[in-house]
């Protein structure tokens, strides 16, 4: 599965941004019983969101570079997001 490359993650988030968008994400907790998804890797998750916003483009239509099981970037920061972001009613 291709990865996304160094030069596109460091353009797209440069590490002033990472440094504060790590600590934001949310973590990867093992479930006690097993089983579930494996983690990924949140630099390049929090790209392709990234890539997503700037460009317009439909999470579900990253390009190959992103990796074939790219569209889980944007549930994997909009959930972790949306469980604590108060709604205005």
């Amino acid at each position: 599965m291709p990865a996304v490359s160094a030069d596109l993650s460091k353009r797209l988030v440069p590490g002033e941004l990472w440094r504060v968008a790590a600590p934001l994400l949310p973590s990867f907790a093992a479930r006690p019983q097993g089983g579930g998804t494996a983690p990924r890797d949140q630099r390049a998750v929090f790209t392709a969101v990234v890539y997503v916003l700037t460009s317009g483009c439909a999470g579900r239509h990253l390009p190959p570079t992103f990796g074939a099981a790219s569209g889980g970037a944007g549930r994997t920061g909009v959930r972790g997001a949306g469980d604590r972001a108060p709604v205005a009613r």
